[in-house]
């Protein structure tokens, strides 16, 4: 039987994983589906996320791309890899796609969304999907301070580690308060390793007041991680969305509105 080639959209509660990526001290989002596919399969089936979310992280709509000698129709598949899964994993939508789609290069751009409970005493229901923080944040301070990250930068001084190509374009970067609840939406062409939960920990610390707008911009041009950037906890990031559309070359690709937005 011949191969199919498919793409899955994947959403995911990452409190009980060690992130996306299989490991082997730890079990993973990769590892639970690829094992599921073989179970349908009948046979080993590689899995590439467009994304490698860190232990903690959830996704509202990753992107997964494989091969797989599957004919069964896209809803029996998405049927039988649910009932494979646990429950803190759904495979929300099962696609085929041509062979030039690969989930993580042919991406154009991700969205994340890092949520903050400012509540006085916490959400019991939100403690695994946002970070406590009850004192009070200047939310024009941190809009001002997005505004520097915002465009094309190295953001070497907000990554957990040097990279060969650290250049990144932010194209959105929002600050939403409702109620207690403040969310940071971040739209890029891609992101360094916690460049997101980076950006996170220095707007936070601009809205304590504890660091200026300016001494971020400094911080940025300065190309160098320093003891001033805190990395915000795990369990508040979501992949939120994965665009698909032209490459930069005009060479067309599948284009794909993963999710719909819900702002």
């Amino acid at each position: 039987m011949r191969n199919r080639y498919f793409r899955c959209t994947i959403a995911y509660d990452g409190t009980a994983y060690g992130g996306w990526q299989r490991q082997p001290n730890a079990v993973t989002v990769q590892e639970l589906l690829e094992k599921a596919l073989a179970q349908l399969a009948g046979c080993p089936v590689v899995v590439h996320g467009s994304g490698r979310t860190d232990a903690g992280v959830h996704a509202r709509a990753q992107v997964a791309s494989f091969v797989a000698p599957l004919y069964h129709p896209l809803a029996t598949i998405c049927r039988a890899l649910n009932a494979n899964l646990p429950t803190d994993i759904r495979v929300r939508q099962v696609r085929t796609v041509s062979a030039t789609f690969h989930a993580r290069f042919s991406a154009t751009s991700k969205e994340y969304r890092y949520q903050i409970d400012c509540g006085t005493v916490a959400d019991p229901f939100l403690r695994h999907y946002a970070w406590h923080h009850p004192q009070p944040l200047d939310v024009s301070a941190m809009r001002r301070a997005a505004r520097i990250l915002k465009g094309p930068h190295d953001f070497t001084a907000l990554a957990a580690k040097s990279e060969r190509q650290p250049v990144r374009t932010i194209s959105k970067l929002s600050i939403i308060p409702r109620g207690s609840l403040l969310t940071i939406a971040v739209t890029a062409d891609g992101f360094l390793y916690k460049m997101v939960r980076s950006i996170v920990g220095a707007l936070v610390k601009v809205g304590e007041r504890r660091l200026t707008v300016e001494e971020l911009r400094s911080v940025l041009e300065g190309r160098k991680r320093t003891a001033l950037i805190a990395t915000a906890p795990a369990h508040g990031l979501f992949l939120w969305r994965v665009t698909y559309g032209k490459t930069k070359r005009g060479r067309p690709r599948r284009v794909s509105r993963v999710v719909a937005a819900t702002d």
